[in-house]
């Protein structure tokens, strides 16, 4: 698949999503507030992780959101969480991070929609901060993983 045909089809999948998370979303909260409780210092720009990533000291990263999406396409090395918007998504969150040191440094991501609407960041990021985790940050994607990671040139990977 080239990269014309990966970011249609990554867009196809997030309008999907939007159109299936977004309107449950915006009747619970208004979009500017959904992820308000994620303090800015821990929200995390997409250049800053890819200096991460590059870095010795990498931080574990978890897509916290749709399977379709990670097996589209997903940052390398992430590992795919659960949609942690639904019980099923958190309790595999709280497994995948049990045994970890709670000074562990874990990088959530989503993407599926606009940061205001996103279902599983702010979930995933509550959860994480009340098992204690200490060093969470939520990576800040505006629109969506396509427009925001795959659009900018940042590495990605496939499949799973």
């Amino acid at each position: 698949m080239n990269f014309r045909n990966l970011r249609i089809g990554i867009a196809a999948i997030l309008i999907a999503m939007c159109a299936t998370y977004g309107v449950n979303v915006q009747a619970q909260q208004p979009a500017a507030q959904a992820n308000a409780a994620i303090p800015p210092e821990a929200v995390l720009q997409p250049a800053d992780l890819v200096q991460m990533l590059n870095s010795s000291a990498k931080p574990l990263v978890l897509q916290t959101g749709s399977h379709v999406l990670y097996a589209e396409a997903h940052i390398p090395g992430a590992e795919y969480a659960g949609p942690a918007g639904t019980p099923a998504g958190i309790d595999a969150l709280r497994a995948r991070v049990s045994g970890l040191n709670k000074d562990s440094l874990i990088v959530i991501y989503c993407g599926c929609c606009p940061w205001g609407r996103c279902p599983n960041i702010r979930p995933a990021y509550e959860e994480l901060r009340t098992l204690g985790f200490t060093n969470v940050k939520a990576l800040y994607l505006a629109q969506n993983f396509g427009t925001d990671w795959v659009d900018k040139g940042y590495p990605v990977a496939k499949g799973r």
